[in-house]
């Protein structure tokens, strides 16, 4: 078993404390160490160092030897450019089969929240014998709280336990609209996706050549520079592009605490509220103010207000309301401070 801790997405959402320079997988967050170096030290605890591996870009080399000083350069595999997972674990499943090795690959983010590694570690280790006989993708799946609309879902087939707690996997849902999320909550067999994968690189070329051949063949071609060929793959994730079409699919539920960590409210899960439901990091003080989230780098006064994501870093100040956080991302996707400022989007 070998660990694959992806490290080089931008985290958008968490802006203005994640920016393209420092992805929030190298913030402190929510503890002393960043969310990559608490993702390598979970793996760390049960494999050795030559079995767990990151990957990421060159804009970011140096801030993983920086924050992971132990790591062997040749534990860090090169993405040509940010194209999302599709490709990235794309170009890390030819990686190793370009030298013969087919050990099954657990396949991580380097920013989720959780709490209990042993946990983990079995579900890690069923999920490897599942994906060694059967040639199978393997998911881990917890229990929904929330029409949660940021996550995917994943309905396991009713009656379906394949082997000691692992089952099939009837549909994989990529966030659904809220509607959807709703109905998916009221189902017994459903589940998060933890977007933490369990297979084996000859099944994840399989995939690809069956479900994504343009991509594989581009990432592949030995006589086409690599950067070029990268350049030309659209940015997709593995759950649209692999998973939610995959047709050999087991999930595995875990019990441990988790959270992806991808927006600013998924705080209120891991992080301790005041008297009056705030959620503060900072020199902060509140009056007449509730369910807010400030987390700020300056003294900072909140008088009458609710339901508000208040954030100062040097990057940039943020003001949003709760329910209006998903369009962080899209309006950065769209560059937005880069004509007028004050233009309302």
């Amino acid at each position: 078993m070998k660990a694959i801790i992806l490290a080089g997405g931008q985290g958008t959402r968490f802006w203005p404390l994640s920016t393209k320079d420092k992805p929030k997988q190298f913030q402190k967050i929510i503890s002393n160490e960043t969310m990559l170096q608490q993702t390598y030290q979970r793996f760390r605890d049960w494999l050795p160092a030559e079995k767990v591996f990151v990957v990421t870009t060159e804009k970011y080399l140096n801030l993983v030897k920086e924050q992971l000083p132990e790591i062997h350069k040749e534990m860090i595999i090169l993405e040509p450019d940010q194209r999302d997972t599709a490709p990235c674990i794309a170009l890390t499943a030819l990686h190793f089969l370009e030298k013969n090795d087919d050990e099954a690959l657990v396949i991580s983010p380097s920013d989720q929240y959780i709490q209990g590694s042993k946990s983990l570690q079995n579900a890690i280790n069923l999920a490897e014998t599942i994906a060694d006989n059967e040639n199978a993708i393997v998911t881990l799946g917890v229990n929904p709280i929330n029409p949660e609309t940021g996550y995917g879902y994943i309905r396991t087939k009713p009656n379906a336990q394949f082997y000691s707690s692992v089952y099939q996997v009837e549909a994989f849902i990529e966030k659904p609209d809220i509607k959807t999320a709703e109905k998916l909550l009221l189902e017994e067999n459903v589940y998060w996706n933890t977007g933490i994968f369990i297979w084996k690189p000859s099944t994840i070329s399989a995939y690809y050549k069956k479900l994504q051949p343009e991509m594989w063949e581009l990432i592949n071609n030995k006589e086409v520079d690599i950067k070029a060929a990268y350049s030309m793959i659209p940015k997709v994730s593995v759950d649209y592009a692999i998973i939610e079409k995959a047709d050999n699919l087991y999930t595995i539920p875990v019990n441990f605490v988790w959270d992806d960590l991808g927006v600013w409210t998924s705080l209120e899960r891991v992080e301790t509220a005041d008297k009056n439901n705030n959620y503060q990091k900072g020199e902060v003080t509140t009056s007449s103010s509730e369910n807010c989230i400030v987390y700020t780098d300056r003294k900072t006064l909140l008088i009458g207000v609710k339901d508000l994501i208040v954030v100062s870093t040097e990057e940039g100040i943020l003001v949003c309301h709760k329910s209006e956080e998903q369009t962080i991302k899209k309006l950065l996707n769209k560059e937005c401070f880069s004509d007028k400022p004050s233009k309302d989007e």
